[in-house]
């Protein structure tokens, strides 16, 4: 939600109101005169959207946990197969572009460990029908190589033959996607479905056609586009109803590019978006948002929530310039979120060398007054993906990140294995999509990363201020950041004080500004300390740690109310 500019004395009112002043309005009279009426507190808050108080683990679904090995078809492709297929490189390292054999099953089994962890969604790469064999065109990729698909799989999803038909490797004889959806809702999960509109497989350069590559099909499985291995800019859409799908130019490498202007392929899309719907997803990623005009979003944006109201999704848009990037967040947009790329490059140069680097750097990217974003809160907020170098950080540099990720301004994202610094600093043919497995997962609960994100990833869990609160920065500079989440309608009020310290020593931290008297408890200890009004809340925050401070019940703090009133009118 976007507010408009009020003016100065709306804003005085409002202060007075807030805290508790005596107006005309609000005085004895008044009070006599209401007698029992409910008191209508005035409401902070940074978002009411519902998602906002997830937290997103992201699995990439082959390569997380293998649950049925009746699923891998290691045999498929013959003379172009498409099991592990591992790309070499220096000192025995491996990357992989074949399957490796995760699936639903396997992350079902392991629902348990992703909630302990403090988890309440689960975002999966796309479970829709990719080539059953692996990409003889463009030219071949090797370890460490980019923006190659030669000699690739689809074992990530995005390759779409039939954006209908789960892949036969997702899937097992007792686990549909209905039944996992349904089967991760009873544990209390929230399903986040990854979609693609702007591109299909791999279709051109091949040596001779292959099955599955450059086609589509619907539904009911019949044909209804195919490249047929042909340029672009050799198709022939008016004579041959079957290149009518695509645009005549190329996109992204050798991927066919879809014609989002074609109203058949727009009704094919969002239908199959629908249709996902249907099987269990509770919201959606969108993937290369950008790569697709904003006409498109909002009709499908339109069409979706007709049907599903209030249906939340966040799109990849990978460039670094937020006024770029919120555009897709705008109503007339289609208002669909987006994962915050600018903040993501500002945390890796704070917390891959924590001890060197300064928390100011990170307070351009909030955007908390007068920013680009039709709600900052509603952002997806993250360190790194698939698609990029994962962070190469310290366990420190981790926990650090982490601390940030889930007490910020945001709906925080974690990609699986970060829990544990899994194969830190790696690129996508390098290391970065390695499979993870339930080996990784048992040993994790002796890892300090995972045990410091379970911990402050809980209290976020158990916090509504961290959740939607308003956020009120106090300091951010060197290694310290303080500043306030605020949550408070007619059902509850609760103030959180964040304290952070990045640094590799205990610091001691004071805060005076903003403080309420009363009785404030630090979440992650349980130690409560009762203050006086124009106390300060004094305490030691260990090396590499945090504390939330959270006080409950209505803010009267005139400054704080001045100061929130100032935000809410300038978000």
């Amino acid at each position: 939600m976007r507010y408009g500019t009020r003016n100065v004395a709306m804003l005085a009112t409002l202060s007075m109101l807030a805290a508790g002043c005596v107006t005309p309005e609000n005085g004895p009279e008044s009070a006599a005169k209401k007698g029992a009426e409910t008191h209508q507190r005035q409401h902070y808050f940074g978002t009411r959207e519902p998602f906002a108080s997830e937290a997103v683990y992201f699995v990439m679904t082959d390569r997380f946990v293998d649950g049925d090995p009746s699923n891998n078809h290691e045999d498929q492709g013959g003379e172009h197969p498409t099991w592990q297929l591992p790309l070499k490189g220096p000192d025995g390292e491996r990357a992989y572009v074949g399957y490796m054999g995760g699936d639903l099953r396997g992350v079902l089994n392991n629902a348990d460990y992703i909630k302990d962890m403090g988890f309440t969604a689960v975002w999966l790469t796309p479970l829709v029908a990719n080539p059953d064999q692996a990409f003889t065109g463009d030219e071949p990729i090797t370890y460490g190589g980019a923006f190659k698909d030669g000699g690739k799989t689809g074992y990530h999803g995005y390759w779409a033959t039939n954006f209908y038909k789960p892949d036969e490797h997702f899937i097992s004889d007792d686990l549909t996607v209905k039944q996992y959806t349904q089967a991760m809702r009873e544990m209390g999960f929230k399903n986040v479905f990854d979609i693609v509109a702007n591109h299909g497989t791999p279709s051109f350069t091949m040596p001779d056609d292959q099955p599955g590559f450059g086609e589509i099909y619907d539904r009911e499985g019949k044909l209804v586009a195919d490249h047929e291995n042909l340029h672009p800019s050799e198709l022939d859409p008016e004579n041959n109803p079957l290149h009518a799908f695509f645009h005549d130019y190329p996109d992204l490498v050798k991927l066919s590019n879809l014609d989002d202007t074609s109203p058949a392929v727009r009704d094919y899309l969002i239908n199959s978006y629908l249709y996902w719907i249907e099987q269990g997803a509770d919201a959606f990623r969108i993937d290369t948002i950008r790569h697709v005009p904003h006409s498109f979003w909002r009709e499908m944006s339109e069409r979706v929530r007709a049907a599903h109201p209030g249906f939340y999704m966040f799109g990849e848009s990978f460039e670094y310039d937020a006024n770029a990037i919120a555009q897709h967040t705008l109503e007339k947009n289609g208002a669909i979120s987006v994962l915050d790329f600018p903040m993501q490059k500002a945390m890796l140069s704070v917390f891959e060398k924590p001890a060197e680097s300064d928390f100011a750097d990170l307070a351009p990217t909030l955007h908390l007054q007068h920013g680009p974003y039709r709600n900052p809160y509603d952002l997806t907020i993250f360190y790194d993906n698939h698609d990029m170098a994962r962070m190469n950080a310290t366990d420190n540099g981790f926990i650090n990140a982490h601390n940030w990720l889930f007490t910020v301004r945001g709906i925080p994202v974690v990609y699986q294995g970060s829990e544990i610094g899994f194969m830190r600093g790696t690129a996508e043919h390098a290391g970065n999509r390695n499979y993870f497995g339930q080996h990784n997962i048992d040993k994790a609960p002796d890892n300090a990363i995972h045990n410091a994100l379970r911990d402050i990833a809980q209290i976020r869990k158990q916090t509504p201020a961290l959740q939607r609160g308003l956020q009120v920065n106090v300091r951010l500079k060197d290694h310290q950041a303080v500043f306030y989440r605020v949550l408070q309608d007619n059902k509850q009020a609760q103030t959180a004080l964040v304290l952070l310290n990045k640094g590799p020593q205990t610091q001691a931290f004071e805060v005076s500004e903003y403080i309420q008297g009363g009785t404030w408890q630090e979440q992650l200890s349980g130690q409560t300390r009762t203050l006086r009004n124009g106390e300060s809340l004094v305490t030691d925050v260990a090396a590499n740690g945090v504390q939330v401070w959270v006080r409950n019940g209505e803010v009267r703090h005139p400054a704080l109310v001045q100061q929130m009133n100032e935000q809410m009118a300038t978000q």
